[in-house]
């Protein structure tokens, strides 16, 4: 079945003017990961996708140890209420288990991470014990099998550790060292190629002329595509030219995964990216009751005439520097890490804040105006950065956070609650 097909088996939807939620979840639904896996060591899977179930080769901790400082002892040697005084006999040391068993009556002085003696089922911090001589005094209220982590309890012996789709991070990382893994099968990274689409753009390091302006998208586009882990091609500026544009498409969809334009996709006189993405594939054009952002397109191209299973999948985005980036994170970011075969990643969770200040809005579209986030009076509190034009690049680099105002929300008043979406960790 056709894009366009599935599509239009959408319930309720307006093409000429669909809601964000509907554009992402269209987007979503036609997504499948198909890249191969590879081995890696393990320090070169960060930021990877995990391309096979990791199961534990062993226990972590392998045996049981104790968590902290102090003393292992018999459980039942303590008074339940009183004083008892016990005779230390060893130290234990992680990495060097004290030798034989601890008696009635007896302890050993136990750091973190060693293993208790044979006998020993319950461990006391060292800051309520009290020092006499060669013996140690134990308060009573002592819990049986304290302060001992058991075998296994972080990680059990055969049971799955990591589950394939996994995007392996920090956390991870640390976590497949626990097991031994010197090295794991993550997927292949998704290739991306993008460029920039306008007669009027002008390479940095080259001066303008009349009616230029620099290219900054295709350097917006590099940092945040980077910062996914994709590999990049970089195909630069195309200018108003059908044919060069063609090209430039049939290269990137031959060389990539995914193919992402900025600029074209509006209803100008020089926009060729519609015409160009129709005859050379399968693409669906959206105005997004949204802003910044209202034209997209979205489809496949280089493969067979209605086969929207092949060839690479295409985002054009549009060409005004913030509008980029918004429809960046509200649809293509998740969609990349589908392809990559992570598990469901969403945008960071939305945040409730007071809003400083009022804010214009008409009901039916979705807005992101970039704001400013901060914590003050036990709240958050947020105000919008600058001027929030889509062309001005500036507002994104002022801000901390998108203030995501909802498709049937109206105009703010000063001290109305909003939502908000931190750039940390997003962007």
């Amino acid at each position: 079945m056709s894009l366009a097909s599935r599509f239009s088996c959408l319930h309720g939807h307006d093409p000429d003017s669909l809601t964000v939620e509907q554009a992402r979840a269209f987007i979503h639904s036609q997504l499948r990961p198909r890249l191969a896996g590879e081995c890696v060591a393990l320090r070169g899977a960060l930021g990877r996708v995990l391309a096979r179930d990791l199961i534990a080769p062993c226990n972590v901790p392998a045996a049981d140890n104790s968590a902290m400082d102090g003393y292992a002892l018999r459980h039942a040697d303590l008074d339940d209420v009183g004083t008892t005084s016990l005779r230390v006999v060893g130290t234990a040391l992680a990495g060097r288990p004290c030798a034989g068993a601890v008696a009635a009556g007896e302890c050993v002085r136990i750091m973190t991470g060693a293993v208790p003696p044979a006998g020993c089922d319950t461990v006391v911090m060292q800051e309520v014990a009290r020092v006499d001589g060669e013996r140690v005094l134990i308060p009573g209220g002592q819990r049986k099998g304290q302060n001992i982590r058991l075998a296994g309890e972080d990680l059990a012996l055969g049971r799955p550790a990591l589950a394939a789709g996994q995007l392996i991070r920090p956390a991870e990382l640390g976590l497949v060292a626990s097991l031994g893994f010197a090295e794991i099968s993550v997927f292949r990274r998704l290739r991306v190629a993008f460029f920039s689409t306008g007669d009027e753009l002008c390479p940095i390091g080259a001066p303008l002329a009349e009616g230029e302006v620099y290219d900054s998208n295709r350097y917006t586009l590099f940092g945040m595509l980077r910062r996914l882990g994709c590999d990049l091609l970089d195909l630069g500026v195309v200018g108003d030219d059908p044919q060069r544009l063609a090209e430039t498409f049939r290269q990137a969809a031959a060389a990539a995964d995914v193919v992402i334009s900025s600029g074209g996709v509006s209803v100008g006189e020089a926009d060729f990216v519609k015409p160009l993405m129709a005859d050379l594939g399968e693409v669906l054009f959206w105005k997004i009751a949204m802003k910044p952002g209202r034209p997209l397109a979205f489809g496949r191209i280089g493969g067979a005439a209605g086969n929207a299973d092949g060839g690479a999948w295409v985002f054009g985005l549009p060409g005004n520097p913030v509008a980029v980036m918004v429809t960046f994170y509200q649809f293509v970011r998740e969609a990349l890490y589908r392809l990559m075969g992570a598990d469901p990643l969403p945008l960071v969770p939305l945040l409730p804040a007071v809003c400083e200040h009022g804010l214009k809005k008409a009901p039916g579209r979705s807005e992101y105006q970039r704001g400013i986030l901060s914590h003050a009076a036990g709240g958050w509190r947020v105000r919008p950065a600058a001027a929030q034009g889509s062309g001005i690049l500036r507002s994104m680099t002022e801000a901390n956070c998108f203030i995501v105002l909802g498709h049937e929300r109206g105009p703010v008043a000063a001290g109305d609650v909003v939502e908000v979406q931190p750039f940390d960790g997003l962007i």
